[in-house]
């Protein structure tokens, strides 16, 4: 395989990826976005105390950013991270 055939191959699962972000992210209420990764979910919990090194959050009814994952969707999501993470509220979608 070349350099180029795997560049092309990169590029058409990450538009693939967009396409089915674009499609289901009406299905979710929160976006939540790490140093590592985007999720969709439509439950979050924080697990952890202020006083911890780590915080640790829970993603329930969740959907993985990932290009290499095989099942994107997951019934629940830990995420632990010590430089904290950004939530952001989906507005409503009517039918």
């Amino acid at each position: 395989m070349s350099s180029e055939d795997l560049e092309r191959y990169e590029a058409e699962n990450e538009l693939a990826l967009y396409r089915e972000y674009r499609d289901v992210v009406g299905m979710f209420r929160y976006v939540i976005e790490t140093e590592r990764r985007s999720y969709l979910a439509n439950k979050i919990s924080k697990l952890s105390s202020a006083d911890d090194d780590f915080i640790e959050y829970e993603l329930t009814d969740a959907w993985v950013w990932d290009v290499y994952r095989q099942s994107r969707f997951v019934a629940k999501v830990n995420i632990t991270t010590t430089k904290g993470i950004t939530i952001e509220e989906l507005p409503e979608r009517e039918l």
